[in-house]
């Protein structure tokens, strides 16, 4: 039996969301590339920016014509079987990815440095020129990031607001091409946590990262959009910044586990490789679909 369009169209966006689950759990591949890649990008924040806070009024004051107009303007059947792909990836993989961290640390850390490194030159190659204000975006990035990573010899707990406030930036992180909402995790020192949790479904600290997700979808979405929009040169360098100071934290984590030059060397040219190749298949689609 041949399936009906619907459920072709359902299947591939649910294909999709494995995929961007599938890299949002890992530090350095961002779903958002992924979206990019897969067509689906203008989509996804067409989506998110049409959802409106307001909405949750008119539901508190019964207005249920008002509240039915505005998930009306929303496309929930993408958002819902784009999430649950999303949703999949991330139960699956999290027990992996926390393995390895335990037991191939070194590796690992590598693995996930290749990968930030490269994401980071490939966004600074998006950067059309290199004027002096574009140069010191890129020296405050690295600054802000350099001393972001150092949060994570902090213990600030894992509490339920500060899982709440990580997941704000992660998931604010997450949708912006070349920006890893798990790598924010990383840095804000909850990765492991979080991983752990997900393995283990641990409600109430998925529901407060997930909420705090969303909050920051609702409040950021359209200032992140505004700004990479208006001024894009210098956001581009702000943010290749930021990631490579970041990456300082890749480096300590994985000394504290052992030799990162003599025995993760493979592993960082394996994420240089991998993000090489998403980007690849990126322009390519970008140029097949122009």
């Amino acid at each position: 039996m041949t399936p009906r369009p619907g459920v072709r169209e359902h299947a591939g966006i649910y294909l999709r969301g494995l995929m961007m689950g599938a890299c949002d759990i890992i530090p350095g591949v961002s779903g958002g590339t992924i979206a990019l890649i897969t067509g689906i990008y203008e989509r996804l924040v067409g989506a998110i920016g049409s959802i409106d806070p307001a909405s949750a009024k008119h539901l508190v004051r019964g207005d249920f014509a008002s509240f039915q107009a505005d998930l009306g303007k929303i496309d929930i059947p993408f958002l819902v079987v784009l999430l649950a792909g999303i949703g999949t990836a991330f139960l699956a993989m999290s027990g992996v990815i926390l393995s390895l961290l335990t037991d191939h640390a070194v590796g690992t850390y590598s693995f996930f440095l290749g990968l930030i490194l490269a994401s980071a030159i490939i966004l600074f190659l998006e950067i059309r020129s290199l004027r002096a204000a574009t140069l010191a975006y890129l020296a405050v990035g690295t600054g802000a990031g350099f001393l972001l990573a150092g949060l994570g010899h902090l213990d600030v707990g894992h509490s339920l607001p500060v899982l709440f406030l990580t997941g704000m930036v992660a998931l604010c992180a997450m949708i912006l091409p070349g920006i890893s909402g798990a790598y924010m995790t990383l840095v804000l020192n909850q990765y492991e946590f979080m991983l752990a949790a997900l393995r283990a479904l641990s409600i109430p600290e998925i529901v407060a990262y997930i909420a705090g997700g969303v909050t920051g979808l609702l409040i950021f979405t359209k200032g992140l959009k505004y700004l990479l929009t208006t001024h894009p040169e210098a956001m581009l360098a702000f943010l290749t910044g930021l990631m490579l100071g970041s990456a300082r934290m890749l480096w300590e984590k994985g000394s504290l586990a052992g030799d990162m030059l003599t025995g993760g060397w493979i592993f960082f040219i394996a994420g240089l490789v991998i993000v090489g190749a998403v980007e690849y298949a990126k322009r390519r689609y970008t140029v097949s679909g122009a």
